[in-house]
């Protein structure tokens, strides 16, 4: 089984400079909690992740009232492409601790996501 058969396709995706309260709003209709990160709204070229655990521990408990994405994201995020085998994603959420894994196509651009309960 490859990740392209098990991966929640054209995931909805963020920018740095989108404000933490929108990111928040779309996990929240979507009942997600993650949100790729991209480098433009032209482009899904992916440059993070975001979190609701990023919004509480880097917004929520320093007390910020307004913020972007941008001071939230997690960065270096370790991604997957869709030929990759299912096996090989699961190896790749452990080693990165992680529950999810963005699938990105050959020009870096999201393309889906892979969760854990996706691979259960």
């Amino acid at each position: 089984m490859k990740a392209k058969d098990i991966m929640t396709k054209d995931p909805r995706v963020v920018t740095p400079e989108t404000p933490v309260q929108e990111a928040a709003r779309l996990m929240q209709s979507e009942d997600t909690g993650v949100l790729p990160v991209v480098e433009s709204s032209a482009s899904r070229r992916l440059i993070g992740m975001i979190t609701d655990r990023d919004i509480t521990i880097r917004v929520v408990a320093e007390g910020r009232s307004s913020a972007s994405v941008r001071d939230a994201m997690s960065t270096g995020v370790r991604s997957a492409r869709p030929d990759d085998d299912a096996k090989d994603v699961m190896k790749l959420m452990a080693s990165e601790q992680v529950r999810r894994i963005p699938i990105v196509d050959d020009s870096g651009s999201v393309v889906g996501i892979v969760a854990q309960a996706d691979i259960v």
